[in-house]
């Protein structure tokens, strides 16, 4: 991975892409339980906590997916280069209620200023690259005051690759515009029904500067992505290179969910996706000594704690 620029993503278009990835795996678990592929894939994916000592209030204890019971799974979104072991370029905690048949996705500023048990202030993406999964997860509950149930981590080059593997998408453009270099500088991305692979749907996504309606624009489009992957895999086990799907998923999601904990899921969860909700956490940008950062009150952390109880309870 050359340009890390380029790999940048929505956060919330992440992390849906991300559960979307884990259900898959418990919808073949669930119809398909003798498929060895499925369970191949699961065991690759599979990556349990470890048991640290944290000074966190909770115990980064999973509970059994199942129809009653609300929980919080966060996302992280990683840039991982050879010799680096990455930082989470992208922290969001799903909040998945089946009673409701809700989600709320949280976002966090990768800039936030925290102090990362046994490594003093740092941004919050830092926890990651000093602890992997387990500090980071013990630093957002730490701030947010929650119980994180479960992780899932994605490669910045999974939706890309989600996107080749169920075949290609089709998406309708609304505007005529020639790409910055998010896909390949100069690149025409004609008004009408267009048909896109992996590539192509990375910078249809990213696509912003030029753009009338900014940001608005392009969540437009990302929801038009992921609406036209969900589509593609529901019935993905009806597709021929169903092989295709789970190596992309293999090669770029890792989750301390089992495969039994996704079959669960995909039975109990999958109604989530019908209302949901997001949100980020409001900062103020600051440059201190000359690093960028973002400066979060208590009261704002509070406000997030609450809504995330409120959302699970």
């Amino acid at each position: 991975m050359k340009h890390r620029q380029k790999r940048k993503a929505k956060p919330w278009l992440i992390a849906i892409v991300s559960i979307v990835a884990v259900l898959i795996l418990g919808i073949g678990g669930y119809a398909f339980y003798l498929f060895h592929s499925v369970n191949k894939t699961a065991a690759e994916v599979y990556k349990p906590l470890k048991q640290v000592k944290t000074d966190t209030l909770h115990t980064q204890k999973a509970i059994q997916p199942k129809k009653e019971n609300p929980i919080n799974i966060l996302i992280l979104g990683v840039d991982q280069r050879p010799g680096d072991s990455g930082r989470s370029d992208t922290l969001m905690v799903a909040s998945l209620n089946p009673q409701t048949n809700s989600m709320m996705l949280t976002s966090i500023p990768r800039d936030t200023q925290v102090d990362i048990q046994g490594h003093g202030e740092a941004k919050i993406n830092a926890a990651y690259a000093y602890g992997r999964e387990d500090l980071a997860i013990s630093t957002v509950e730490k701030y947010l005051n929650i119980p994180i149930n479960y992780y899932v981590e994605m490669n910045m080059q999974g939706l890309s690759e989600l996107v080749d593997a169920v075949g290609g998408i089709q998406v309708t453009n609304k505007l005529d515009w020639y790409d910055e270099g998010y896909y390949k500088k100069g690149y025409h991305y004609k008004k009408g029904l267009l048909t896109l692979n992996g590539p192509k749907a990375l910078g249809y996504v990213r696509r912003r500067h030029l753009d009338p309606q900014g940001d608005f624009g392009r969540n437009e489009r990302q929801r038009q992505v992921i609406q036209a992957v969900i589509e593609k895999e529901k019935s993905v086990f009806a597709i021929k290179d169903v092989s295709n799907i789970l190596n992309a998923i293999g090669n770029n999601v890792q989750t301390n969910l089992t495969l039994s904990n996704m079959t669960e899921m995909a039975k109990a969860y999958l109604s989530c996706s019908q209302h949901i909700k997001t949100y980020e956490v409001k900062g103020t940008p600051q440059y201190i000594k000359g690093i960028s950062w973002v400066i979060v009150t208590k009261n704002e952390f509070q406000h997030v704690h609450n809504m995330i109880t409120k959302m699970t309870n």
